[in-house]
Formats: C-alpha cells, sequence, structure tokens
C-alpha cells in the first residue's frame, strides 16, 4: 500500500508565473481569477437574454460586483487575519506594491468578499428599486464558477496547501515554501474548486432548464452559500493552518467565518419553500434603435 500512495501521489511543480512582460511578472493565479470573472460575467448574460433585460443593467451590476469583490477580498483579509496590518502599514492593504516592487494582492479572504457583495446588492438594490432577492439570486448562479477558478489559481500558486497525508492522491508542492515542499498533502484547493464547480454546473442546470427565469426568492442564493461554505467548513479540517493564531483551536478563523454564512443560506432556503415569490426585475431590454427609428417615421 505504501508503494502505491508512492507512486500515485502529484509533484505538484508548475511554476506560478505563467509569464514575463519586462520586469512584471504575470501569475496563474490573476490569469485564473479574470478568467473566472469572465465566465461569471457570460453567465449573468445569459440569464439577463433569458429574462430579456438591459445590457446596460448587466454591464453596471457586473463591474460593481468586481470591484466590491476585490475590495471585500482584500479588506477581509487583513480584517479576520491580519489585522495588526490596519496599523503597521494601512497603504499595504490598498496598494499592490510592497518595498517599491508590483506585488499583487496577496492575500485575498472569500468570507470578506461575500460580505462586501451583500452590502454591494443592499445598496444598488435600495438605490434602483430593484427587488434584493432577484438580484442576489443571480450572483448567486454566475458566482461559484468564478470561485472555482480562485482555488485552481490558488493550487498553481502552491498556496492554501492541505494537511500532510498518505492518501493516493496527495500533492508535493514544489513551491510551497520551507516545511511544504517535500512533503504530501491534501490537495485542498482542488477539493473545493470542485464542489464549487458542481454548483455552479447544478445551479445553471436548474436556472436554464426548469426554472427558466422564474427563481423562487433566496433559492439559489441559498443553495450557493449553504452548499458553499458547509464544504468550506468540513475541507478546512484538511487544510494546514494558516496563520500561526490558529494553531490549538478547535476550530479556525474559515470555519467560524463559514458558520453564519451557513445559517444564512439554510434560511434563504427555508425562506424559498415557505414563502415562495418569484420576483422579476423591471429593467427590460430597450427595443432596438433600428426599431424606434422605423416606429418614429410611420
Amino acid at each position: 500500500m505504501i508503494l502505491l500512495n508512492t507512486l500515485c501521489t502529484v509533484t505538484w511543480k508548475v511554476d506560478p508565473i505563467a509569464f514575463h512582460i519586462g520586469s512584471l511578472e504575470i501569475r496563474w493565479y490573476g490569469i485564473l481569477l479574470a478568467t473566472g470573472f469572465l465566465l461569471a460575467y457570460y453567465t449573468l448574460q445569459q440569464i439577463f437574454k433569458t429574462e430579456k433585460l438591459s445590457q446596460k443593467l448587466l454591464d453596471k451590476i457586473s463591474i460593481w460586483t468586481i470591484v466590491w469583490t476585490i475590495i471585500g477580498l482584500r479588506l477581509g483579509h487583513f480584517l479576520f487575519y491580519e489585522p495588526e496590518q490596519f496599523i503597521i502599514n494601512p497603504l499595504e492593504i490598498l496598494l499592490p506594491f510592497k518595498d517599491g516592487k508590483f506585488v499583487g494582492y496577496q492575500g485575498l479572504a472569500s468570507h470578506g468578499a461575500v460580505i462586501a457583495i451583500f452590502g454591494f446588492i443592499i445598496y444598488y438594490c435600495w438605490k434602483h428599486k430593484i427587488n434584493f432577492f432577484w438580484l442576489l439570486d443571480r450572483l448567486g448562479i454566475a458566482i461559484p464558477i468564478a470561485a472555482s477558478f480562485v482555488r485552481i489559481g490558488n493550487l498553481m500558486n502552491h498556496e492554501i496547501v492541505g494537511s500532510i497525508t498518505n492518501v493516493p492522491w496527495a500533492f508535493n508542492f514544489i513551491y510551497g515554501g520551507l516545511g511544504v515542499e517535500g512533503t504530501f498533502r491534501h490537495p485542498a484547493q482542488l477539493y473545493e474548486s470542485a464542489v464549487y464547480m458542481l454548483v455552479f454546473i447544478g445551479l445553471a442546470i436548474y436556472y436554464f432548464k426548469f426554472a427558466k427565469g422564474k427563481v423562487a426568492a433566496g433559492r439559489t442564493a441559498g443553495i450557493t452559500l449553504t452548499v458553499i461554505f458547509l464544504a468550506r467548513f468540513i475541507i478546512e479540517f484538511f487544510k494546514e493552518v494558516q496563520v500561526q493564531s490558529e494553531i490549538g483551536h478547535a476550530l479556525n478563523n474559515g470555519q467560524i467565518l463559514s458558520i453564519p454564512l451557513v445559517l444564512v443560506g439554510l434560511g434563504l432556503l427555508i425562506y424559498s419553500f415557505v414563502k415562495p415569490n418569484y420576483p422579476t426585475c423591471p429593467y427590460k431590454e430597450e427595443p432596438d434603435a433600428k426599431v424606434k427609428s422605423s416606429k418614429a417615421k410611420k
């Protein structure tokens, strides 16, 4: 069995840097993050076409969702894992530079992104008189594919590694740094990525094949939050400790932060079945300009 495990393990030696543009490093993580955003946008675009909604509304919602996702990812990391940085070097939180060198945004937290997205949806729906559940449910369908690609980006970065194991599919993360390289670990990034992708595929099939634009308020968002953060809670048991302050604790920060999101997800699911209503969006697609012109001449 030990020999079999050794033969099946994966030596993960992909360079985190995809290529250079001059002195600028282009990492796989950034490429995969951008790809995830594009696929989420495409999914949302198909949802808007199904419901005959304005392209202008789609673009506004997409841009602001991406902006607040990045802000939430960044602030969430420092708020939950390195709060001392708000005092030591607050500029490092906002700017992708360190010691005068571009390093990108190293340190992102998904829980922070969820909180930021919730805040954005509440404000945007209030300002534009859109049903909160309508927008929440549509984003709940599209976002999991972006989350799945982010975790693949973590794999390419040799980060957020799993705990040491002897399972046949264990990974040796060559660029994982001291204490990681040379050890075989759970590919926890792949576990999460697979769950998120399955959530996305399942919800896409449900929406486009069965619901066809009519989603009970809270249902898809409830499924997304419940499944993703329940999976996150469980998979954390197979991860290496991320910060020193978590050593010796029964639950880490990621698990503690996942609990309220699972409860919110369950609450949304229960609501969607107990009080089913099917909100729509008032911002329908505008008639083609040529059609308008033709009607004007008549």
